[in-house]
C-alpha cells in the first residue's frame, strides 16, 4: 500500500480521493486550510495537516514519507486565483525537497484553448508541472455534474432554468474524477517524466436536455430559457472544447448523480 498526500483534500474531488484511497487501504495525509471541525491529526482514518501552499506552511509535515501527492486544489476567484499557479510551484518544490517521487494534478479539459481567467490559470499550472523535476501527471477532466446543477438551481430561484444556447456538455461525477486521479497516482512508472490524461463523462448531452432532467429530479417548475453566452467561455463552448475526445471514462450519468446525491440539487 502507498502513502498518499492529498492537497485540497476537503474539496469536492479531494474528499472523494481521500475516501477511495482509504477504502483501498492506503495511508492518506490531507493538506488543507479547512480541516473538518474538531479535526487535529487523525480524522476518519486520514491524517489532517493544516497548511497553505501559498506560504509553505504545513507542507513538510504533510508530505513526509509520501509516495505521491495529488493536487486537487482550486482557486476560482480573488486571492486564491491570483496565487493558484505560484501555490502549485511551492507545493512541487516542497514535494521534491521531501523526496516525493510523483505528483498528480487535477486540471480541466482543453484549458489551454481558452482565455477565460480560471481556465488560463489551470493551463499555467500545467506548465509548472511540466517543468517539475519529479514525475508528474496532469488529469484533465470535463466539467462536473454539480456545475450544471448549480446553474439550474440558481436560475430556478427566480422561476427560470437557464441554458446556454447550443451548448453541449459531457459532465462527469467527482467520484469518477477521483478514481482517475488515483489510477494516475498509483500506476507504475511509465518512462515518461510528464504526461497528460484527458477524461470525460459517459454522455455528450445538450444543455437543454440536462435542464429537463434536472427539473424532473428536483420537481422544479422553472421555465427552461436558452440564452446566448458571449465572451471567452461562450466561444469555448460553441467550439465543443469542453468535450473529451475518445472513449468516455466516467460511469455515473448526470441523471444517476442527481438521484444519488439529493444534497447537491
Amino acid at each position: 500500500m502507498s502513502r498518499i498526500c492529498v492537497a485540497g483534500g476537503t474539496g469536492q474531488v479531494g474528499r472523494e480521493v481521500v475516501r477511495q484511497a482509504l477504502r483501498q487501504g492506503h495511508a492518506v495525509a490531507v493538506l488543507s486550510r479547512n480541516a473538518p471541525e474538531g479535526a487535529d491529526g487523525q480524522h476518519d482514518g486520514a491524517t489532517y495537516f493544516r497548511g497553505d501552499v501559498t506560504t509553505g506552511e504545513g507542507l513538510p509535515e504533510a508530505l513526509a514519507g509520501a509516495d505521491v501527492v495529488i493536487d486537487c486544489l482550486e482557486g476560482q476567484t480573488g486571492k486564491a486565483l491570483r496565487q493558484f499557479v505560484a501555490g502549485g510551484a511551492i507545493l512541487l518544490g516542497a514535494a521534491l525537497e521531501a523526496g516525493v517521487p510523483k505528483a498528480v494534478l487535477l486540471s480541466i479539459v482543453n484549458c489551454d484553448q481558452s482565455t477565460y481567467g480560471y481556465y488560463r490559470s489551470k493551463a499555467e499550472k500545467e506548465r509548472v508541472y511540466l517543468r517539475a523535476e519529479l514525475e508528474t501527471v496532469a488529469v484533465r477532466a470535463t466539467q462536473f455534474h454539480s456545475l450544471l446543477a448549480r446553474i439550474f438551481a440558481a436560475g430556478s430561484r427566480v422561476g427560470l432554468v437557464p441554458v446556454i444556447r447550443g451548448a453541449r456538455f459531457q459532465t462527469i461525477a467527482p467520484g469518477d474524477v477521483a478514481a482517475a486521479l488515483l489510477e494516475a497516482a498509483l500506476e507504475p512508472p511509465s518512462g515518461e517524466s510528464h504526461r497528460l490524461v484527458t477524461i470525460g463523462g459517459p454522455d455528450v448531452t445538450d444543455m437543454a436536455a440536462m435542464a429537463r432532467t434536472w427539473k424532473r429530479a428536483t420537481g422544479s417548475q422553472g421555465l427552461v430559457v436558452a440564452l446566448p453566452l458571449p465572451g471567452a467561455m461562450g466561444q469555448f463552448l460553441r467550439a465543443g472544447s469542453n468535450l473529451a475526445p475518445g472513449e468516455p471514462y466516467g460511469r455515473e450519468t448526470f441523471e444517476a448523480w442527481l438521484a444519488n446525491r439529493p444534497e447537491n440539487l
